[in-house]
């Protein structure tokens, strides 16, 4: 089993995925991505462990369901979207070994028998995987947003890389739901440039260092009024350490205006 990637998708609007007829080509780009990422793999994962923007608690806490049921964590959609169903299992022995990952790191962290599958996992995990054939877990964010922690738990998970397991940090790069459109086309192209040139042309101990001190970056607190959907991002980087990154996607008219880009850490085997 090769040792994989690492990966932070800017993950798109609502259940995008099951919105064809309603949405066109809005998120070919995307959707294409994310379909890449078994290619770039070379093996197929035994598991996925999805650190979601969609959840956070006071401490960290990882989905142990075996049979995850779903959460339609948005409104206004389409009725067939709250129908749908992605049909994976769950894995409480990852869920176990996460946990122990994360106990011997010096951080508190709990098991969640009931939690689901959110759009932040599984809006992912469809294009990537629409046979649902591979188990996946979530890791929530911890609540106090602190992203010095969130490498730290990040780099405490590194060995699952070795494990088979993929792990991903799903949110969005640029998140002020106030100003989707071409209000934050400015704030969302500062941030991303600030971004690029972090992720992909810095030394990775500059890399660490930058996105500790995330909120001094051009445009920060415009693209991310809360950082809940940057933060599986840090979680990302922690995991891949030393290892170089290069942009997967990135589109300058998402949500009408608004720059998204994706990220992966690490090499890859194709």
């Amino acid at each position: 089993m090769p040792k994989f990637p690492t990966y932070f998708v800017s993950h798109g609007g609502g259940p995008w995925p099951y919105m064809k007829d309603q949405l066109g080509q809005k998120f070919d780009l995307l959707e294409t991505s994310l379909q890449d990422i078994p290619r770039q793999l070379g093996a197929t994962p035994k598991a996925v462990l999805m650190i979601s923007g969609h959840w956070e608690e006071e401490d960290f806490t990882v989905s142990a369901s075996p049979n995850p049921p779903m959460i339609y964590d948005y409104s206004g959609f389409p009725a067939h979207t709250y129908e749908v169903k992605y049909s994976a299992l769950g894995s409480p022995e990852l869920a176990i070994r996460v946990q122990s990952l994360i106990q011997d790191a010096g951080y508190s962290v709990h098991l969640d028998p009931k939690r689901g599958f959110d759009h932040g996992t599984f809006t992912v995990m469809y294009p990537m995987y629409p046979q649902a054939q591979i188990p996946v877990v979530q890791l929530s964010l911890k609540r106090s947003y602190d992203p010095e922690l969130h490498l730290e738990v990040g780099q405490a998970l590194a060995p699952l890389r070795k494990e088979g397991v993929l792990i991903i940090g799903s949110g969005l790069s640029y998140h002020n739901l106030r100003n989707f459109g071409p209000n934050g086309a400015e704030a969302s192209q500062q941030f991303d440039d600030w971004l690029q040139q972090t992720l992909v042309q810095s030394e990775p101990t500059q890399r660490v260092d930058k996105l500790i001190h995330w909120t001094n970056a051009p445009a920060a607190r415009l693209a991310h009024p809360q950082e809940d959907h940057l933060l599986p991002l840090m979680v990302a980087v922690g995991a891949a350490q030393n290892e170089p990154s290069v942009c997967v996607y990135h589109d300058e008219n998402n949500f009408g205006g608004i720059v998204a880009s994706s990220f992966r850490f690490g090499n890859v085997a194709a």
